[in-house]
């Protein structure tokens, strides 16, 4: 008689006690880890420019915060902890205006995710309505080959913007807007 083995699946708890000294970014999915290969250059500018023009509407409004690659406890037995490249959380999700020890216990209001030329589009809009089922109301695709973004709403909605079309973030955030190509480009 053969046994077969069954791999244990990991908790968002047992999750966050992990070691981050191995250098490798990870996600926890139905329970088990992902790992994430290192992203090239394109990606690292989009996500920074797009998470400094969020901090930047959004610090001195005190509208809530921006994060980078900050975990989102999505799902439970089997739990999801997921990271988009960039989030935005408000305020009204922040007591006391202070950051969870762990992970955030829900889907981020804007999730924006990097796709480059090594990402595959059919996963990338995968993610993108894991996101909205999750809860987020407004996700964001940056793909930095061709310097779009498509917009993709809980209500089915997907708008894509060029280079030359601006990107607003309404209704989560009233007032926000840029130029697509600032997302994509190195010095602005």
């Amino acid at each position: 008689m053969t046994t077969l083995a069954i791999p244990k699946l990991i908790t968002a708890e047992e999750f966050a006690m992990m070691d981050e000294f191995d250098d490798v970014r990870r996600e926890l999915v139905n329970g088990e880890l992902v790992d994430l290969p290192p992203n090239p250059p394109s990606h690292g500018i989009s996500q920074v420019n797009a998470g400094m023009a969020l901090m930047g509407f959004v610090r001195p409004r005190r509208l809530g915060a921006a994060l980078i690659r900050s975990g989102f406890h999505i799902s439970r037995n089997p739990d999801t902890v997921r990271a988009p490249d960039v989030a935005f959380v408000s305020a009204d999700k922040l007591p006391g205006d202070r950051l969870p020890d762990s992970y955030f216990p829900f889907a981020p209001d804007i999730a924006v995710e990097v796709i480059t030329r090594s990402d595959s589009p059919s996963a990338a809009r995968v993610r993108a309505r894991i996101w909205l089922d999750a809860g987020s109301p407004l996700v964001w695709l940056m793909f930095t080959a061709s310097r779009t973004v498509a917009v993709y709403r809980p209500n089915g909605e997907i708008e894509t913007l060029g280079e030359d079309d601006i990107l607003d973030a309404a209704p989560v955030l009233d007032g926000f807007s840029m130029k697509v190509s600032e997302f994509f480009d190195v010095y602005g």
